[in-house]
């Protein structure tokens, strides 16, 4: 379907993604057309047409030929939804003089159009581009106003030019718009030479975009700028999926795979690479291991920094068991050996690690080491990775816990996907505190954990707690983990468990799974049940009964609260799947919500969302009750779950509820950050805790299907966790022992920097 007018006025543009609004003012010939082929629309179809979609470059007074559908929106009534459109050049005096009069050229306006055209007539776009001097002949354009003018023709002919040469080659409107502000006219220069100088230099453009462009250029597939991008985008998706390097031989197998050529002379490709500063090469363990260069420098900084930061200063013995002795009497506890170990390495070192699974006490060591703290004198700051494991630090310790990243004073600078971000607090305006203590440190990559220690002032005490048992962070790096394994810092391990015939199921069995200790499960257990089930349907079936109606009553919670957890994203029991059956049972279709179904997804108001990915721009605001901004800031991060607030069809816009009571608007560009969160995988629980989780599981890979994975899944239950499904597959889990390798090397680099 076409639509072809001038543009009347423009309603709305946002500049970021070229979402547009306008008005198009159309012929009675073009009005007769219309009705004729759209008699369901007729009667709404009238002089001036509504278009909305991503038309950038468009200004008032253009010609333009739309290409799209008719639709009718619930509040706005007809408008035409543009897919492409094509712009012409104004070709009589009126539309010539309507065209430069609009706005679309600076300094131009109604009265100085009229004279121009007055004086020029049919020849003025030929006067402006080839003899631009003669425009000075009107009244009110002097020289340089006239080169002026020429230079903005020019510049608006360039980039539509280009916007043709680049949507040849595949490229969508937005991705030729950004391409275009970057490079100007070099664009055709760099496309023609390397285009995968786009992946390098432009967020959003990855390397299988740049191979597109390539292929659609005539690139060869054995060419060494293709080759070399390959492996940089292998050697990428090893970062991403959490490690530090990649060992040469598997890369490159890798790489050859993605791009279906033999790659000859690795060495030789990887010394280039080296060379420009892209890659590191270096032996660990006796195998060649490549490193983006970030990364392996992110690793080396955090070792040259914590011993920067190490120091003993233990303080007298009679003093401090007075102080630990009087401490015990004020909260009415009997601290067990370890744990005075931990507040006594915590009063005089600088950095140590406190370790230990669920029931161990850290949470009452933690508590004393503050009461420590405090009867010094001393200023103390509390933070975890994320907000709702900030939240818990609050709640268990009566002290405001940040998260991290809001503790570092999150300033929303991101250069790309695995950079860190930038931090008001940093080296040079360090953390105005003595002691700082981070929990769920397992949660923690060598990104944020660098960025922290550079906001750590030298003096200052540094204390790391968490689960080392966890699963590893979902960014690069293996930190907690490694930093205990150097045996270079002082690290105290919690093992007792304290309270055993109270604490529940829960506590005992993560333990028990954690050993590889078999044990019976079954329907009865106050807070551990197991209800056996061997069909997925039927899990499923069982799993919406729990999570809608039994649970909520059980542990005193909404059914949001209720965590499905699973291992795996695919299959019969996978994250997608459950999500789209949870959502018809708990946020069914109404007439009062709004839904958009953006991709694959609908997404509706009441929705449970999670990000998926770190996002250090977009920005946040607390409301007050009367919905008025309270406070304000950047930054959302992978795995923070919330609840659609509002959808806004009109401006094409969704608001997101977080926790600590921060909205978030994003556009429907941006959702592909979002996913339903009614069910997650078990990795993107990481650093939470639910009330009551549910855990389906039937066979699946084995490499998800580990003791890991369930003792990270169990432990994520504060009140009760029910397990659904096999009883095999429940104690294969705990058989396995094989975790998914992370190739991470900062227990080497902490090493090599203690010599």
């Amino acid at each position: 379907m076409q639509i072809k007018g001038y543009v009347e006025k423009i309603i709305y543009t946002n500049s970021d993604n070229g979402h547009t609004i306008l008005d198009v003012s159309l012929t009675s010939d073009e009005i007769k057309r219309l009705q004729a082929e759209c008699p369901d629309y007729a009667d709404d179809i009238d002089e001036e047409m509504v278009c909305v979609g991503t038309l950038h470059l468009i200004n008032a007074g253009e010609y333009v030929v739309f290409n799209g559908d008719f639709t009718v929106h619930q509040t706005y009534g007809l408008q035409f939804k543009v897919t492409s459109y094509e712009e012409s050049r104004p070709e009589d005096m009126d539309s010539i003089e309507r065209y430069l009069g609009s706005g679309a050229i600076k300094g131009v306006g109604p009265a100085l159009a009229a004279r121009i055209v007055r004086h020029f007539k049919m020849d003025t776009f030929r006067v402006i581009e080839e003899n631009p001097e003669e425009l000075s002949q009107v009244k009110g354009i002097s020289n340089r106003m006239a080169m002026e003018i020429a230079d903005q023709v020019a510049e608006k002919k360039g980039m539509r030019n280009a916007m043709l040469f680049l949507g040849k080659l595949g490229i969508g409107m937005n991705l030729a718009v950004k391409i275009y502000k970057e490079y100007g006219e070099k664009v055709y220069e760099i496309i023609e030479n390397n285009p995968y100088k786009l992946a390098d230099d432009m967020e959003g453009v990855g390397f299988k975009i740049a191979d597109e462009i390539a292929k659609n250029s005539g690139m060869e597939l054995d060419s060494p700028f293709r080759i070399k991008s390959g492996i940089l985008y292998a050697l990428s998706a090893a970062v991403s999926a959490g490690h530090t390097y990649y060992p040469m031989d598997a890369l490159i197998e890798e790489a050859g795979r993605l791009l279906g050529v033999f790659i000859a002379k690795p060495e030789e490709i990887l010394t280039d690479l080296m060379i420009d500063r892209k890659v590191m090469v270096r032996d660990v363990d006796g195998i060649k291991a490549v490193y983006l260069y970030s990364v392996y420098h992110t690793e080396l900084a955090i070792a040259h920094r914590l011993f920067t930061l190490k120091f003993e200063d233990m303080p007298d013995e009679k003093a401090f068991d007075k102080d630990l002795h009087s401490i015990e009497k004020e909260e009415n506890i009997t601290l067990e050996s370890m744990q005075r170990e931990a507040v006594r390495a915590s009063a005089g070192s600088g950095i140590v690690v406190i370790t230990g699974g669920p029931g161990t006490g850290k949470t009452t060591t933690i508590n004393t080491i503050i009461r420590y703290f405090e009867r010094k004198g001393m200023d103390i700051m509390l933070a975890a990775p994320t907000g709702r494991a900030a939240k818990r630090m609050t709640e268990a310790t009566g002290h405001e816990a940040q998260t991290i990243h809001r503790m570092l004073e999150l300033s929303g600078i991101l250069s790309d996907e695995i950079s860190n971000a930038s931090f008001e607090r940093n080296e040079t305006n360090p953390l105005e505190t003595d002691v700082v203590i981070i929990d769920e440190m397992s949660m923690v990559d060598i990104f944020l954990m660098n960025s922290l220690l550079k906001a750590i002032a030298d003096g200052t005490r540094l204390i790391l707690v968490g689960d080392a048992n966890q699963l590893p962070s979902v960014g690069p790096g293996n930190v907690l983990k490694d930093i205990i394994a150097s045996g270079c810092f002082n690290t105290v391990r919690l093992a007792k468990i304290f309270r055993q015939e109270e604490a529940g199921d829960i506590v005992v069995n993560a333990h028990k799974i954690n050993e590889g200790e078999l044990f019976e499960i079954g329907p009865s257990s106050r807070d551990f049940p197991f209800i056996r089930r061997t069909d997925a349907n039927a899990i499923i079936n069982a799993l919406v009964t729990l999570v809608k109606v039994k649970l909520p009553a059980y542990t005193d919670c909404s059914p949001n609260d209720v965590q499905v957890l699973t291992p795996t994203r695919k299959g019969s029991l996978g994250v997608e799947r459950l999500n789209t059956v949870l959502q018809q049972y708990l946020n069914p279709p109404s007439n009062s919500k709004v839904e958009k179904e953006i991709g694959s997804i609908i997404f509706r108001e009441g929705d449970k969302v999670m990000q998926i990915k770190n996002n250090y721009k977009i920005p946040w605001e607390v409301r007050g009750r009367n919905g008025i901004p309270i406070e304000t800031g950047m930054g959302v991060f992978n795995g923070d779950m919330g609840i659609v607030d509002n959808i806004n069809l009109y401006l094409s816009e969704m608001t997101v509820r977080f926790d600590e009571e921060r909205y978030v608007t994003y556009t429907f560009k941006e959702t592909d950050e979002l996913e339903h969160a009614y069910a997650v995988t078990v990795h993107k629980s990481q650093g939470s805790e639910y009330p009551a989780v549910v855990l389906p599981l039937l066979d699946g890979p084995r490499m998800l299907m580990n003791r890991n994975i369930l003792y990270t899944a169990v432990t994520r239950a504060r009140k009760c966790i029910c397990i659904v499904g096999s009883e095999q597959t429940f104690y294969n889990m705990i058989s396995n022992e094989n975790e998914q390798k992370r190739f991470s090397s900062l227990d080497i680099r902490i090493k090599e920097a203690a010599i």
